[in-house]
């Protein structure tokens, strides 16, 4: 199966574009949902997420306290590798198995970290979805209601944008209107048909 990684910076709009693909019937797989279904009450992951950070690392209803989590991990790196060594196998294979069962000429695999994890060396062609810097700031800041020096650590956190575009197949430029950015879509979607083909 021919799979794009789409990934993108932050307030960039991976999801206004994944969304795109969707309508055009293309199955994308998400990461993030993916990462989320993963630590669901009841989950492998989650009960090793509590056996490495403690009790603190699940609220009472049983769910993964990602607040404390996030917090926990942002200022230690050695805590970032211990929890990313036990969801990233586990999202990727879990990724990987509903690729398996799709069958379509091509798939989306959503990956924000997709450099970052070293994911781009799994799939066949990378698309990043990239915004003036200005324009991803103020998205971010209104979107998820952070202070600019938040968003900025967010960013920062990310590879930077000149890295990103650097290593990319293909670049879609979401500052314009949804119609040019669903006009953009569909010319890539015929060119990953004829790719996969």
């Amino acid at each position: 199966m021919f799979v794009v990684g789409v990934t993108g910076g932050i307030g960039c709009g991976k999801s206004a574009v994944t969304d795109c693909f969707i309508t055009l019937g293309i199955p994308v797989i998400d990461a993030d949902l993916v990462a989320r279904e993963v630590v669901e009450p009841g989950q492998p992951a989650l009960a090793e997420i509590v056996d490495q950070f403690g009790e603190q690392a699940q609220l009472p209803d049983g769910s993964l306290n990602r607040a404390w989590l996030r917090a926990s991990i942002f200022s230690d790196p050695q805590a970032k590798t211990a929890l990313e060594q036990i969801l990233h196998p586990r999202i990727r294979a879990e990724m990987r198995r509903r690729l398996d069962a799709l069958d379509t000429p091509y798939a989306i695999f959503s990956i924000p970290l997709l450099f970052e994890t070293g994911q781009d060396k799994g799939v066949d062609r990378v698309l990043v979805v990239d915004c003036p810097p200005e324009l991803q700031l103020s998205r971010v800041t209104r979107r998820d209601q952070t202070s600019e020096a938040q968003t900025r650590s967010i960013i920062d956190a990310q590879i930077d944008r000149k890295s990103r575009l650097a290593r990319a197949d293909d670049i879609i430029d979401n500052s314009g209107s949804l119609d040019d950015l669903r006009i953009r879509v569909e010319q890539l979607h015929r060119k990953y048909l004829i790719l996969a083909g």
